[in-house]
């Protein structure tokens, strides 16, 4: 997966900062995790592709995070996509949503609305994207009903010709192990692992912001190769305003990162009142070495 972070700003986008969005491309095609003011000019500044966008998971329906949905649906139909484009929610947003796309007016594309339940954490496959692609759905802490994602794209595993070979088995039967089956040559069961390397780990994408730092998101996050996760604040002083708003600071989020034994933390949905979110890194990196400050356009591929 390709993944970039169009922008990093909460609450306005501001002239050196758009607001907190982020794209991930996987063969060509992409997912787009929220969508607020301007996200297709940041996406535009980041040169990432608009065209290949087939689902939008939006994390929850505050302003900084939905109202550019007009404006980016528009821009995608200028690139003549004509595949439907799927739009996940938490559903107690499907007022909003559906308002938005009314703004939008008539699209050449089907808009597929997916409204998401608050009750427990729920997994689909986005097999729009990929078939091998799972993302998992978990509820936070917020003002509105807000949703985390992790996407995890798995890999069948490698198939190794010369091993058939020396087992006998027929070119018109390898397809079946390569997909997980089993067969019988000359009264003998051949298994997938017979004929398949080790199985390549999987590559995790936790992202999740706009919540309190409540304990169920270091298990959501636990194997995240990425974990991207909001930081409003480096000043511990702001802790008590957080509380009571349903955010978290920096810290909180390095101390979720170490817990879910996270590869690496991008901070982001810094507040525009946060001008020098770095100046905070020496101390961040006592908490959690593998964090980034991160900008916008900041990209990486797991």
């Amino acid at each position: 997966m390709d993944i970039c972070l169009l922008g990093t700003g909460g609450m306005l986008p501001l002239c050196d900062r758009f607001l907190t969005s982020c794209y991930i491309e996987q063969g060509g095609r992409a997912v787009l995790i929220d969508c607020g003011e301007g996200t297709q000019v940041a996406a535009a500044a980041a040169k990432a592709k608009i065209s290949r966008i087939e689902a939008i998971l939006i994390t929850h329906a505050h302003a900084d995070h939905v109202t550019g949905l007009p404006g980016l649906l528009l821009s995608v139909a200028n690139t003549g996509k004509t595949s439907p484009l799927e739009i996940y929610f938490p559903a107690s947003a499907q007022g909003i949503i559906t308002a938005l796309l009314t703004v939008a007016g008539r699209l050449p594309y089907e808009i597929r609305l997916v409204p998401l339940g608050m009750s427990g954490e729920t997994a689909f496959p986005l097999t729009c994207i990929d078939p091998m692609l799972e993302v998992r759905a978990l509820p936070l802490r917020h003002s509105v009903d807000c949703i985390g994602y992790s996407l995890t794209l798995t890999h069948k595993r490698v198939f190794l010709p010369e091993r058939a070979d020396a087992l006998g088995v027929p070119p018109n039967k390898r397809g079946i192990l390569h997909s997980g089956g089993s067969i019988t040559v000359e009264g003998r069961e051949i298994t997938p692992d017979m004929v398949t390397a080790e199985p390549r780990p999987p590559q995790k994408l936790t992202y999740v912001t706009d919540t309190l730092p409540i304990d169920e998101i270091a298990d959501f996050a636990k194997g995240s190769r990425l974990f991207i996760c909001e930081g409003m604040y480096g000043d511990r002083a702001k802790k008590p305003d957080m509380d009571k708003k349903g955010h978290m600071l920096m810290q909180d989020a390095c101390a979720l990162a170490a817990r879910a034994g996270a590869e690496c933390l991008w901070l982001t949905h810094y507040s525009p009142a946060e001008s020098d979110p770095s100046a905070f890194e020496a101390e961040l990196k006592e908490l959690f070495p593998a964090v980034v400050i991160s900008t916008d356009g900041q990209r990486t591929a797991l």
